[in-house]
């Protein structure tokens, strides 16, 4: 039997992303049958029906297409820009759901993480994201929710998680979409 496989996709990009830092921690949390791949939307050009419609569509949009078509299910790390999620996944949601009748995020389990130094976690850049992940039929786990506040006062000048109640509450979120896959499988 092979691996249920993961596909982890951020809302930062930068550098020192915060959201990356949390990734990185969590993705070693999954038990023996999971594995997790990073689908990066960062170099998407921006969505443009036009483009799906003449059937000359950036190659990045068709590899992009494809990764999503290998996954079993969906994990969303982001950050809270403007009290929702950025530009960039919201791009991603839109290239992976194009062109009409070929939504490759379609009746996946899917689990969102928001991250945040701020102490609300990130709270509306999460409900903004369930909120479109449900339109686009995602079977987002609704408990526990995961806002990750404060997470400067977690993570080590490596980037690190650090703390054991940090590090706890980030493996009861593994263990918990761990849980949700299978209840869905």
């Amino acid at each position: 039997m092979s691996d249920t496989v993961i596909g982890v996709i951020m809302g930062s990009y930068r550098k020192d992303s915060y959201s990356k830092k949390i990734a990185d921690h969590i993705v070693r949390q999954f038990p023996e049958g999971y594995a997790t791949t990073f689908i990066s939307a960062e170099s998407l050009p921006m969505y443009n029906q036009d483009l799906d419609s003449g059937g000359n569509h950036p190659q990045e949009w068709t590899e992009f297409r494809a990764q999503l078509g290998k996954v079993d299910a969906l994990l969303f790390i982001t950050p809270e820009h403007n009290r929702t999620f950025p530009a960039v996944l919201k791009n991603a949601l839109d290239v992976g759901s194009r062109p009409y009748g070929n939504n490759k995020w379609n009746a996946k389990p899917g689990a969102v993480i928001s991250v945040s130094p701020g102490k609300i976690g990130g709270f509306g850049a999460n409900h903004h994201l369930r909120q479109t992940l449900v339109f686009l039929n995602v079977a987002v786990m609704a408990q526990p929710e995961a806002y990750v506040g404060e997470v400067t006062s977690m993570l080590a000048e490596d980037g690190s998680v650090v703390g054991e109640s940090a590090q706890e509450f980030l493996k009861s979120i593994a263990d918990a979409f761990v849980l949700w896959i299978e209840r869905l499988g």
